[in-house]
Order: structure tokens, then C-alpha cells, then sequence
């Protein structure tokens, strides 16, 4: 990776981390889990910066809320969230980032793949949030799914359908801006692999000139 793409990677992976901060905390309180735009957030980062780069991004925001800055839903933070109630859906996503990030990096324009893919990767967090507030609050894992996935079901999957829309025009765009470089099939020793941006990029370019 040259110097270029280092610091384009180091600059998207900021500004996600950023908007992750921004928006996180934002939340509707409805019973233990409130309604929060987090997950909706890293749909749409896994569309704007790939896989690896969006969980270095959630990683580090795990790590800001950790030490007490107030990114978390409801603009709390510190380890008391992180092991509270909630504690257990912010450490499923780090598997739902990775699950739905393969799909999407790999079949970002198609729309019905990419949200079977969201869906799929959101069960994670689910199962791990659910066990972790049955055990937490001391109730059984159906009353914690009743409490703290069922009511949020449908919104989710309206959130991954948004996303499945909006994001493959999202990466298009950052293709042709010269932003997006990620690939999932980047060499780790720095080969001659084309990136996906690249690919794209020429793709567009052509589709251009032939017009």
C-alpha cells in the first residue's frame, strides 16, 4: 500500500469514527435498549470504507466510549455501559461488521444479497445482547428478546433496506472521487492486485468515454 492510499486510509477511518461518535449517542430511551442509530450507522460505513477499515473505525469508537467519552446511545460512556444491559449488542456488532461487511464488499450493488447478508450479520448482535441482558438483568433469554430485540425488529430491517439503497450509490460516488480504495482481496504484501476503486473507477471511465 503507498503512501497515498495509507493516509486516505487513515482519513476515512477517522471521519467514520467520527460520525460514528456523532451519531451514536443519538437515541430514542423505549424500555433497556433504546432505539439507536448505531447499527444503521455501520451499514452505511461498511458501504463507504469497507470491512477492515470500518472495524478499525467501530473499534476505536468502542475504545473512546470505553475510557468515558459519551458516545454511546444516550451519550453515556465509560465501563459501565459497556458491561450494563446494552453491553452485549456493542460487542455483537463487531461480528455483525465483519459478517455483513464480506457480503457487502463483495456484492455491494446487489441490493437483495446485501440485505440478506445485514440481516444474517444482525442476528449476532441479537443472540449476543440477548444472552448478555438475560444475564445481566437476571430473566430468562425469551423476556430479553421480548424487551430488547422484538420491538426493534422492523425498524432494523428498514434500516438495512435503506442502506442496501443508498450505499451502493455511496461507494459509487466515493469511486469516482477517487476516495474509496478498500478491496477485499487487497495483498497484505503489497502486490500488484488491482483495488476494487481502481477496477471501478476504470469501469466508469470507459462507460464515459463510450458515451
Amino acid at each position: 500500500m503507498n503512501t497515498s492510499r495509507k493516509m486516505t486510509a487513515m482519513t476515512t477511518t477517522a471521519l467514520m469514527t467520527a460520525v460514528l461518535c456523532i451519531l451514536g449517542p443519538l437515541a430514542i430511551p423505549i424500555g433497556p435498549i433504546p432505539i439507536s442509530l448505531t447499527n444503521l450507522t455501520l451499514y452505511f460505513t461498511l458501504y463507504a470504507i469497507g470491512t477492515k477499515r470500518g472495524l478499525a473505525a467501530y473499534l476505536i469508537y468502542l475504545l473512546l466510549g470505553l475510557i468515558g467519552l459519551p458516545v454511546f446511545s444516550g451519550f453515556s460512556g465509560g465501563p459501565q455501559k459497556l458491561f450494563g444491559p446494552t453491553g452485549g449488542y456493542l460487542i455483537g456488532f463487531i461480528g455483525m461488521i465483519v459478517v455483513a461487511g464480506i457480503v457487502i464488499d463483495h456484492h455491494y450493488d446487489k441490493k437483495i444479497r446485501c440485505i440478506a447478508g445485514m440481516f444474517i450479520a444482525t442476528l449476532i448482535p441479537y443472540m449476543i445482547g440477548t444472552a448478555w441482558l438475560a444475564y445481566v438483568s437476571h430473566i430468562t433469554f425469551t423476556a430479553a428478546f421480548a424487551a430488547g430485540v422484538a420491538p426493534f425488529a422492523a425498524e432494523d430491517i428498514v434500516k438495512m433496506i435503506l442502506a442496501a439503497l443508498i450505499g451502493p450509490v455511496l461507494r459509487t460516488r466515493l469511486i469516482r472521487a477517487g476516495v474509496f480504495t478498500y478491496a477485499p482481496a487487497d495483498d497484505p504484501q503489497g502486490g500488484n492486485r488491482e483495488t476494487a476503486g481502481t477496477r471501478m473507477s476504470d469501469e466508469i471511465r470507459k462507460t464515459g468515454q463510450s458515451k
